[in-house]
């Protein structure tokens, strides 16, 4: 479990769900981590929980800002040293059929999924080539694949974040950086909550596994590509989705 034993790893989105899991699957491998999350209380919370081989601090970063990006990573260097693995984790939703949907409800999605992106890995990644070695991870989602009613603006996000990973495998790939990317499925996080029972079993229903993944089955897949064993893989699409896409 000590893999990532004095690797720096970033995760935008650190402080819940998904990105939760990745803090502590990464600490508990021995990793030096930064959470680059908005929410300071959750942050903290999982700071005080976590018991492992790693340190860790967090860095308050709204990634539609490129000073907050700029000034997390200055800090995370300052702090380690080095960075290693950049994680995308961080996402919203403001669903709405595309009829209803308003130009504050696209732009907030944008802003977030895909500039957030390109202001987080464009913080880190000089320090990478300087470094002659980077992970760099980003979040699409199954539905990038096929669309979802209602996420016209969040799959068009997942669906570039895909081309923009391919582009950058091809750039950054001389300096010893990949570039890949991870598409969860239905994941059980909070968001769920939100969702009717019944439209939640018509969920369940689709996946060949009749089941919905965990978090930490994303945060598996994240430390998988951002370790040594995937050293020769990049420009790709992993779907972690119970075998939903095919």
């Amino acid at each position: 479990m000590s893999k990532f034993t004095d690797r720096t790893v970033v995760i935008t989105g650190g402080a819940n769900g998904i990105g939760r899991a990745a803090v502590q699957r990464f600490f508990a491998g021995g990793a030096n981590v930064a959470i680059w999350d908005m929410n300071e209380v959750l942050a903290q919370e999982l700071i005080q929980q976590l018991h492992g081989e790693g340190k860790i601090i967090f860095s308050k970063v709204n990634v539609e800002d490129w000073n907050d990006c700029q000034r997390a990573a200055q800090q995370t260097v300052s702090a380690f040293g080095k960075i290693d693995v950049l994680i995308n984790n961080a996402g919203i939703t403001r669903d709405a059929a595309f009829t209803k949907m308003d130009t504050k409800q696209w732009q907030d999605v944008i802003d977030v999924n895909l500039t957030g992106v390109f202001n987080a890995t464009k913080a880190v990644v000089d320090n990478m080539i300087a470094n002659k070695y980077g992970r760099i991870i980003n979040t699409s989602s199954v539905v990038a694949h096929y669309g979802n009613f209602g996420q016209a603006n969040y799959t068009a996000t997942k669906g570039a974040l895909i081309s923009f990973t391919k582009t950058l495998s091809k750039e950054l790939g001389k300096h010893n950086i990949t570039v890949n990317v991870v598409a969860p499925g239905f994941i059980a996080t909070d968001i769920v909550k939100t969702i009717p029972d019944n439209v939640w079993q018509m969920i369940i229903d689709k996946s060949p596994l009749k089941r919905a993944g965990k978090a930490e089955d994303i945060a598996s897949a994240y430390a998988f590509l951002s370790s040594e064993e995937a050293n020769y893989i990049s420009g790709a699409v992993l779907n972690v989705d119970g075998g939903l896409t095919f």
